[in-house]
């Protein structure tokens, strides 16, 4: 790619600065137009993230979905898997909170003899 003057490039975000709608550029604006990058290259996709076994998160899925039967699960299902397995990866407080009450809760219904364990 042919390297560009500093000259060149501030035409080029100017230009790309009058062309937007002035609803973004007021956005810019309160960011700070001198901070404004238009040219900045894109972020890793958020699919590259992997847990601690290594596996991203759609491997995590596609792993635990194979263990159902296709008559176990709807499409709801699955963005809730989808959901809740990116929540764990990330560490949100949310769903690891929601991780260790569904474990404590699991063991609260054997101890009371409401649920078999499964094998």
């Amino acid at each position: 790619m042919k390297k560009i003057s500093p000259e060149e490039e501030e035409k080029r975000k100017t230009a790309i600065f009058e062309s937007m709608s002035s609803r973004r550029q007021k956005h810019i604006l309160k960011k700070g137009y001198e901070n404004w990058d238009p040219f900045q290259e894109p972020k890793d996709p958020i699919d590259i993230r992997k847990d601690k076994t290594k596996r991203t998160t759609q491997t995590l899925v596609r792993e635990f979905l194979q263990t159902k039967s296709f008559d176990d699960y709807s499409n709801a299902y699955g963005r809730g898997v989808f959901e809740f397995c990116l929540g764990i990866i990330n560490n949100d407080d949310r769903y690891r909170g929601m991780f260790e009450f569904a474990i404590w809760y699991r063991e609260l219904l054997k101890r009371e003899g409401y649920e078999q364990p499964t094998s």
